[in-house]
């Protein structure tokens, strides 16, 4: 059988790098210049931000790692609260910066990066210069804002919630149905996931359910107590923040750009007519809203 090497981002080198305890990150690594970091989302893996970081690459050096647990990053057994705690994820990335030589840095992340993101912009201030958000709601308020019937379209979270083993099982005994589920709803342009990457994005999903859930879960345990601290401590943003999202304020009846903007002063708020995978569907108005954000 001829194996089909995986997509990579064209003219982007690859590296290992070591985060925290010593698991080791992947990350395409490519342009030159002031870094910025971009974090990708479920069920997708680095190639997501293929458009976005070549465009980025002109005049920044752009990192694009696979977060734990996910792509060809390690995905350490979850041992305990801590292994996939945003707040370890997000200092894995200090760490893997730091690697390269950069103790500085513009970081953006999408969906369940954009949660990394979030807890990096907390816990390492004077790292993170910029701060980009695409298409996610910080952890407090999405457990809040999710209710009733419209709370329907994040079934998953409530199912990765549950004690391991359930959720872990079903997943896994129809992993290209369960993921390729979400690829195929949250788009409003499925052509934006070309068959090459859609089918990596499966096998990657697929060979990291575990990990998957597991970082899941923690959203709904120590992610939970740890957001809440900074919430109860008044913590805010120190540096400039943009949020591109779509309209769920409308969606789920809640005002998404005030929920923001309870944590970011200096908030940049944007709504989009893209779907979901936005840096795919719309990668000139995401870098535009990027550059925007890094000359802030």
């Amino acid at each position: 059988m001829t194996h089909t090497p995986a997509p990579t981002i064209p003219d982007f080198a690859y590296v290992r790098l070591p985060g925290v305890g010593g698991v080791e990150l992947s990350a395409a690594v490519g342009g030159g210049g002031a870094p910025v970091v971009l974090l990708h989302g479920f069920p997708q893996t680095h190639l997501m931000w293929r458009h976005v970081a070549r465009r980025l690459a002109d005049d920044h050096l752009v990192v694009c790692p696979d977060l734990r647990g996910y792509g060809a990053s390690d995905k350490p057994r979850a041992t305990d609260d801590d292994v996939y705690a945003k707040r370890t994820m997000a200092a894995d990335i200090v760490a893997l910066m730091a690697e390269l030589g950069h103790d500085h840095f513009a970081l953006v992340g999408h969906d369940r990066g954009a949660l990394v993101a979030f807890r990096a912009g907390l816990d390492h201030p004077e790292t993170i210069t910029h701060l980009g958000i695409l298409d996610v709601v910080p952890t407090l308020d999405m457990w809040d804002v999710l209710h009733g019937v419209p709370a329907a379209v994040g079934f998953h979270l409530f199912l990765m919630a549950q004690p391991p083993g359930l959720p872990e099982t079903m997943i896994a005994n129809s992993a290209d149905e369960f993921f390729g589920s979400f690829l195929d709803t949250w788009a409003k342009d499925p052509g934006a996931i070309p068959a090459p990457v859609r089918a990596e994005y499966l096998r990657a999903s697929a060979a990291a359910v575990d990990s998957i859930v597991a970082d899941y879960r923690a959203s709904a345990g120590v992610d939970v107590v740890q957001d809440q601290a900074d919430s109860d401590a008044g913590s805010q943003f120190a540096m400039p923040v943009a949020v591109v999202q779509q309209d769920w304020g409308a969606r789920l009846g809640y005002d998404a750009a005030a929920v923001w903007r309870a944590w970011a002063p200096r908030l940049d708020h944007h709504l989009t007519e893209a779907g979901h995978f936005m840096a795919e569907e719309a990668p000139d108005e995401i870098t535009a809203v990027i550059r925007r954000l890094l000359a802030a």
